[in-house]
C-alpha cells in the first residue's frame, strides 16, 4: 500500500485527531535545553514545531504515571537524579522535586502500573533502584536498591554491570531489569505498597553472550517478553512463567539485513504495538527500524527493515491510536513519524520532520 492511500485510510478512523507527546534529550549549551513537547496530529502525521516544557540537564528517559497527571525524567549527566513533573492543563511541566537514585549514570526509568512508584537503572552504577510516588507525584526517597556485579565477554563494554532498563509486569508481581553489561535480565519480586524490590529466584536469565541487553518489551496479554541485545543486533523473545517470574528463552532473530556488518551498529529502543501484534526495534548505525510479526507462540517473524528516516534512531514511541512511530534522531536532530500500515504492522516514511536538539527519547501523554 503506498503512503497517500494509507493516509486516506486513517484519515476516516475515528481516533483523536492531535494528541501531545514528550522528547527527552542531551542538553548543551547551544543545544537542547531539556524536556520538549510537540504534537502529532492523528490523521496526517504532521508534527508542530517542539516547544520547551521544562529545563532540565539531559532528561535522556521519560516514564508516564499510569493516571497520566505526572511525568517522570532520569538526568543521565548527573550522579544520580530523578526529577517529577506535574503536566498542566496545557501539558507543560512543572518540576515538583528530584531525588536521587543512588546509583551514577543513570539512562532508565518506568512507572510501575498500580503508580506507587518509579523504578530506575543506573549504566554507570550498574545498579536498580525504587522510588515510592507520594500522593502529588512528587518523589520520596529509594525505598529498595540493588547493586549488581558480575561481567561479560565484549572487555570494552561488559568490564563490569550496566544496568540499561527496568520493569514491572502488568499485575506489579514482578519486575524485569535488563544489565547490558553482564548479559542477563534480572527477576525482583516486587512489593509495590512498600516500594521493595527482592531478589527472585531464579535470580536472572541469561542472554546471548556478548550481546548486551539493553531494553524490554512484555507483552500486554500473553506472556511473552522480548529484549533487544545492543551489541548483539538481535531481538530476543522469551516466554514468562506468570508464578516464578523466570524466562525461558524461545528465539533469537537478528535486527539487521543478512550479511549486513555489524560494526558501527547497535540496537536502541524496543516497542510493542498497542494491539500486541507487532514489534519493533530502532537499529542506530544502519538507521532503520525492524518490524516484527508475534506469533501464537510468541516467536517472531520479521516483516522489514525499514528506514527510520532520521540518524541515529534512539528512542521511539507508537501513539495511543496505533497509527503512527515517531521516532527521535539523535545525530540528525530531528524527529519524523512513520505511518503504521493497519493491516501489515508495516512503516511508510512520512514527509513531516520538525527540528530538536539530541531527541532519545519519546513518550506519548493521555490524550
Amino acid at each position: 500500500m503506498m503512503l497517500l492511500p494509507l493516509l486516506l485510510a486513517l484519515a476516516n478512523t475515528p481516533f483523536a485527531e492531535e494528541v501531545d507527546f514528550y522528547i527527552g534529550t542531551y542538553t548543551s549549551k547551544e543545544g537542547s535545553r531539556g524536556i520538549y513537547r510537540s504534537r502529532l496530529n492523528t490523521r496526517t502525521g504532521a508534527l508542530s514545531e517542539p516547544i520547551l516544557a521544562a529545563e532540565a540537564a539531559s532528561p535522556s528517559f521519560l516514564a508516564l504515571h499510569p493516571n497520566g497527571r505526572f511525568l517522570y525524567a532520569v538526568h543521565e549527566t548527573t550522579g544520580g537524579d530523578v526529577s517529577a513533573y506535574a503536566i498542566g492543563d496545557d501539558k507543560n511541566l512543572r518540576l515538583l522535586n528530584t531525588e536521587s537514585s543512588k546509583g551514577g549514570g543513570p539512562c532508565h526509568l518506568t512507572v510501575d502500573p498500580t503508580g506507587k512508584n518509579v523504578l530506575t537503572a543506573a549504566y554507570g552504577g550498574g545498579s536498580f533502584a525504587c522510588l515510592p510516588i507520594r500522593p502529588d507525584g512528587s518523589l520520596a526517597p529509594v525505598s529498595s536498591f540493588f547493586q549488581n556485579t558480575g561481567s561479560g565477554p565484549d572487555k570494552g563494554r561488559q568490564e563490569g554491570p550496566h544496568g540499561h532498563a527496568i520493569y514491572a509486569d502488568a499485575k506489579s508481581r514482578f519486575v524485569y531489569a535488563c544489565d547490558l553489561g553482564t548479559d542477563e535480565v534480572l527477576t525482583f519480586r516486587f512489593d509495590p505498597s512498600k516500594g521493595e524490590l527482592t531478589l527472585a529466584e531464579p535470580r536472572s536469565t541469561k542472554t546471548p553472550a556478548g550481546g548486551g541487553p539493553r531494553h524490554l518489551a512484555l507483552h500486554p496479554k500473553r506472556k511473552f517478553a522480548y529484549v533487544n541485545n545492543e551489541m548483539g543486533n538481535s531481538v530476543t523473545a522469551y516466554a514468562v512463567d506468570e508464578k516464578t517470574g523466570s524466562m525461558r528463552e524461545l528465539q533469537t532473530i537478528p535486527t539487521l539485513p543478512e550479511g549486513e556488518k555489524k560494526p558501527g551498529r547497535s540496537t536502541a529502543e524496543i516497542i510493542l504495538h498497542p494491539n500486541g501484534r507487532w514489534l519493533y526495534v530502532s537499529n542506530r548505525g544502519h538507521d532503520s527500524i525492524a518490524a516484527y510479526a508475534i506469533g501464537r507462540d510468541g516467536k517472531l517473524t520479521l516483516l522489514e527493515i525499514e528506514s527510520a528516516g532520521v540518524k541515529e534512531p534512539r528512542g521511539f514511541d507508537v501513539d495511543p491510536s496505533g497509527k503512527w512511530l515517531v521516532v527521535g534522531g539523535q545525530n540528525s536532530n530531528d524527529l519524523t513519524a512513520l505511518a503504521i500500515d493497519p493491516a501489515t504492522g508495516k512503516l511508510q516514511p512520512g514527509t513531516a520532520r520538525v527540528a530538536v536538539g539530541k531527541p532519545v527519547c519519546v513518550v506519548f501523554a493521555k490524550p
